[in-house]
């Protein structure tokens, strides 16, 4: 059974954090890939301190960097960059307690190249068997964004077997709008998905709904989940407002999901 997640406001931390006991729930924290943030850090060491100033929960994870973050890119300049973020990321993570950090995979579905794929695999198997092992303290997850097959990601984590702190994390909404097989999704990356990104849509845009107010299948979802999923070691609810996170936490109890 995955422990299931919920991103804290740091404005209303004390809700927060009682919605959490209510549940037993975790936290994900999103306030650290915007770049202004990143780049601030007398702002992150002050975030990062509010935070530590309360009793939080005992599993916690992480959102890093993942705009424009190419790891793969041909143009040299943007994959150093690009790694000096992920780099951040991670001592960010460390710095709060996040016991993993989650990353994008970013490729462009359009482009279908043998040379852009096969590009994209090597620089990325590449470049994680050279950073994983610098964090043997924490889980690194690879999330599908744009994705519209689980095929590249599965082949990446096909070629970082040997890596015992890498995972996927599979965005259960995203998956649901760039394909309309979710289960091929499920049964193909099952042996490696580690955490969960889970909210509702309209089947067409990520919209970060409450669990219930879109069009995804909540029942093939608890199908999946108790079949493959429930191996997850987490399960974010990637809603932002407190009322939809609570509402959403009712409707997997009502499904008969345990969190």
């Amino acid at each position: 059974m995955s422990r299931f997640l919920i991103i804290p406001q740091l404005k209303e931390l004390d809700k927060s954090l009682l919605l959490a006991e209510k549940y037993g729930l975790g936290f994900e924290y999103n306030d650290f890939f915007i770049p202004d943030i990143m780049d601030d850090k007398r702002l992150s060491d002050e975030l990062i301190s509010r935070y530590k100033g309360h009793e939080l929960p005992d599993y916690c994870t992480m959102h890093g960097a993942f705009f424009d973050v190419l790891v793969f890119s041909e143009d040299r300049l943007i994959r150093e960059v690009s790694e000096r973020r992920i780099r951040e990321s991670l001592e960010l993570g460390r710095k709060i307690g996040a016991k993993a950090v989650v990353f994008h995979t970013n490729h462009t579905p359009l482009l279908t190249s043998d040379f852009y794929v096969k590009g994209w695999l090597k620089r990325n198997e590449a470049f994680w068997q050279r950073i994983l092992p610098e964090y043997p303290d924490m889980d690194i997850y690879m999330e599908n964004m744009f994705d519209n097959s689980p095929d590249m990601l599965y082949d990446l984590a096909e070629r970082l077997t040997d890596m015992p702190n890498f995972g996927i994390c599979l965005d259960y909404a995203h998956a649901s709008i760039y394909s309309s097989n979710i289960s091929y999704w499920v049964r193909k990356l099952s042996p490696y998905i580690k955490h969960l990104h889970i909210n509702d849509n309209d089947l067409k845009n990520d919209l970060h709904l409450a669990i219930g107010d879109g069009r995804i299948d909540w029942q093939e979802f608890k199908r999946s989940y108790e079949g493959y999923l429930y191996k997850a070691k987490t399960a974010l609810i990637e809603t932002s407002s407190l009322e939809n996170q609570e509402r959403s936490a009712e409707y997997l109890l009502k499904l008969g999901i345990k969190l």
